[in-house]
């Protein structure tokens, strides 16, 4: 009978082993950005492209530095951003956990990506961060400064631009050296651009055949609001540089740079007449403007492009302790 009752008990603890292995294997915690924000957008889009629905893994709507946190302490399996390269989260992640390992994009993951959204390939070289054996290939898009054409004037919006580009090497942010006249434009293929700054880019000798934004100002202002992201992701702290360089080079203006979901929001707001300046992925912004995607039957037409920032790169990240190779692991 004794015998019999420790079978019986060791089949109970093989069971018990074999149940708690099949929770772990289970649904993933995942960080897909803030509601509102195009990381959220461009995550579920990316775990689509791999077959993934909601009630397959557990989303956390954190900001980048939340999120990061999360990875670190292990309440997070996977956190995917929208960031500049090198990533200053990234670092500190890696710095902190030691053992942080990015996930690539698979080619038919990308060829979906670059078939339903604006975003194109990009290759991560390995040089990026000291953790990365080889190149990682990912998606990227453009990040961009867009106006409110209600209450940035042409004299302004040319004064805007003219700061992005010749005042840029006051940022000391790692993106600030994206701000150049060389790549001014990108990102601006589809958009209305405003006319101060068509102005100065004409000035300057580049050549586009964008429509120019009319402007409708209803008032003048010198308190300007820009939206920018969350305090652990790239636009918050760059928006804060660009915000000084504009008050230091603009006379009589003054410029706050406010934390926010990112671009969903940012286009949101300017639409609804509670922020002049906001910084955005280029995709979501030619959605705003032609009413399609997250903005469909909500267009924003008092909007219009300032200039290029820097590029936007998809940075997925987990650690070596999760045992997660590739978004393949997720499925079920």
């Amino acid at each position: 009978m004794k015998k019999l009752r420790n079978a019986i008990m060791l089949l109970l603890f093989i069971g018990l082993v074999a149940a708690l292995a099949a929770c772990g294997d289970g649904e993933k915690n995942i960080a897909i950005g803030p509601p509102a924000s195009e990381t959220n957008s461009v995550s579920k889009l990316i775990l689509a492209a791999y077959g993934l629905e909601d009630g397959d893994y557990k989303a956390f709507q954190e900001g980048f530095g939340d999120a990061a946190n999360g990875v670190q302490d292990g309440n997070i399996d996977i956190s995917i951003g929208i960031l500049g390269l090198p990533a200053g989260s990234i670092e500190s992640l890696q710095a902190s956990a030691g053992d942080v390992k990015m996930l690539e994009l698979s080619d038919e993951a990308i060829a979906y990506m670059e078939e339903n959204s604006g975003y194109k390939r990009h290759t991560i070289p390995k040089e990026t961060y000291d953790f990365l054996e080889s190149d990682i290939e990912t998606v990227t898009a453009y990040a961009i400064l867009m106006a409110n054409t209600n209450t940035i004037s042409e004299e302004l919006g040319y004064e805007l631009a003219k700061a992005m580009v010749e005042k840029s090497s006051e940022i000391t942010h790692a993106q600030g050296v994206q701000m150049t006249l060389e790549n001014a434009l990108n990102g601006a293929e589809g958009l209305p651009i405003h006319p101060g700054a068509a102005k100065y880019y004409q000035e300057q000798g580049l050549e586009f055949d964008n429509p120019i934004a009319e402007l409708d100002i209803t008032e003048e202002k010198t308190e300007l609001i820009l939206g920018t992201g969350s305090s652990g992701g790239t636009y918050y702290p760059l928006g804060g540089e660009m915000a000084t360089v504009w008050k230091n080079n603009i006379d009589g203006i003054n410029v706050t740079n406010t934390e926010t979901g990112a671009s969903l929001e940012n286009l949101a707001s300017i639409r609804d007449g509670n922020m002049d300046l906001g910084m955005t992925v280029h995709v979501p912004a030619l959605d705003a403007v032609n009413g399609t995607g997250e903005f469909e039957g909500a267009n924003v037409e008092n909007v219009a492009f300032i200039g290029h920032i820097y590029p936007e790169v998809v940075q997925i990240v987990t650690r070596e302790s999760t045992g997660i190779e590739r978004l393949d692991d997720l499925k079920k």
